[in-house]
């Protein structure tokens, strides 16, 4: 549930992005969405399938962070609504490195 508030909410900074940032919010809201759909998809799966799952869900935080980060600094997007949806895929981050990790 955490990944897909977290996702959600950075699809709605990305949404309103000015058209010459547009290539960076395309990137957070595939990145994004990746997130929760790849633990879900790990959590349906076993063995090393569910933690390559797993870690790309990692890996597509890590993505969405970056962008994010980029888009505040330039000032497409708002500094405190993007740092809440930072914090939130930190947490997601946090899990999804436990669940690779155990």
């Amino acid at each position: 549930e955490k990944a897909i508030r977290a996702a959600a909410e950075a699809i709605a900074l990305a949404r309103r992005v000015p058209a010459p940032l547009k290539a960076i919010a395309d990137q957070v809201i595939r990145s994004a969405s990746s997130v929760p759909a790849n633990l879900e998809e790990g959590h349906g799966r076993t063995g090393r399938d569910r933690a390559h799952h797993w870690r790309i869900a990692y890996a597509s935080a890590k993505e969405v962070d970056v962008h994010l980060r980029i888009l505040c600094l330039s000032g497409a997007v708002p500094s405190g609504k993007a740092a809440s949806t930072l914090n939130l895929f930190d947490e997601v981050r946090a899990m999804t490195w436990a669940l690779i990790h155990r």
